[in-house]
């Protein structure tokens, strides 16, 4: 579970440092096979908040922002912000795509 955490830690340094897009949240979950439970408490966790913070600020730099936000982010041109916010948008959407694709429930059995 602590890997989840570490690969987005790592993803956010390196999508603001290098400009590399790297991590997909739902496929790096699905080869941990990572339980529902796991997901639910990563979606709860700090690290989450940060990326939820994180694009907060994105959208808010985006549509002109705070003097404050300006400082931040002035030196990331707003379509390479997008592009930013756009993926660690997708880091939250897959952890809950991840977390419904595991709800309990009957499976259905393929080629019946």
């Amino acid at each position: 579970m602590n890997e989840l955490y570490t690969a987005v830690d790592l993803a956010i340094d390196q999508v603001f440092e290098h400009d590399r897009f790297v991590l997909n949240v739902y496929d790096f979950a699905k080869s941990l096979k990572l339980k529902r439970d796991d997901m639910v408490k990563f979606i709860n966790s700090s690290v989450a908040k940060e990326v939820r913070d994180t694009v907060e600020e994105l959208d808010a730099y985006l549509v002109g922002g705070n003097k404050q936000l300006r400082e931040a982010y002035g030196h990331i041109p707003k379509p390479r912000a997008r592009k930013i916010r756009n993926y660690l948008h997708g880091f939250l959407e897959d952890a809950l795509r991840y977390e419904r694709d595991r709800k309990p429930g009957r499976r259905r059995k393929s080629g019946t």
